[in-house]
């Protein structure tokens, strides 16, 4: 074989192409492998953004099952974002300060992401006293919402609040969802199609949505 391998130019050339051929496969499989972003579950998040019934878990977490109305009056379940990688957010119409950036972040990553079908949105209001569908429709159509491609949702309180401390991992404090509970926070959560976190990103900062966009890619 070595006498052939030498004796023979067109062996020894296609040999040479397999092995380079063979090694950049390693290679970007690797590289590939590196880049995805990471599965996150209880353990691997800050203890505080994490239910107490939930903290030291430290695999197979997924979002569980969930039921809300979005701003057509339509109910939206997991089997709407089945198969889909998507964003979540909590907000409140009302709020001042950083749902407004929230809110025009999600429409950046709507339009970033409009003609991909494998890309949605969610967003959860924590006030669903006050966010009614009336509501959330003139605040949809306010901020250019394309409802096949973005959610804006209410609910039962205690519900949303389950889902955002069980679930979405979104806020940093305890309650039950009561009168008196409030979660307020800026996250932008990132759901894989095997309904996996795969990222927490502040919703108010360019190079947060920058890092979100680049990892939603990846995820592609």
């Amino acid at each position: 074989m070595q006498t052939e391998f030498f004796k023979n130019p067109h062996l020894r050339q296609g040999i040479i192409i397999f092995l380079v051929l063979t090694s950049l496969l390693i290679f970007f499989s690797y590289w590939l492998q590196e880049e995805q972003p990471a599965v996150y579950n209880p353990s691997d998040l800050n203890p505080a953004l994490v239910d107490s019934s939930l903290q030291g878990v430290n695999s197979d977490h997924t979002v569980g099952p969930f039921s809300l109305i979005n701003q057509n009056a339509d109910t939206i379940t997991e089997m709407d974002y089945a198969g889909k990688i998507y964003v979540a957010d909590f907000f409140f119409t009302r709020c001042l300060t950083v749902c407004p950036v929230m809110t025009n972040n999600m429409e950046k990553l709507q339009n970033e992401f409009l003609n991909d079908e494998d890309v949605k949105l969610l967003s959860i209001s924590v006030t669903p006293e006050m966010d009614s569908v009336p509501v959330l429709y003139d605040y949809a159509s306010k901020n250019g919402a394309i409802d096949t491609k973005w959610n804006i949702t209410t609910g039962k309180k205690k519900h949303i609040y389950e889902l955002a401390r069980k679930s979405y991992f979104a806020a940093v404090d305890e309650g039950d969802g009561g009168l008196q509970d409030f979660i307020h926070t800026p996250n932008f959560v990132l759901v894989d199609k095997e309904k996996q976190i795969r990222g927490i990103y502040d919703g108010t900062k360019d190079e947060e949505i920058q890092r979100l966009i680049k990892d939603i890619r990846t995820l592609q």
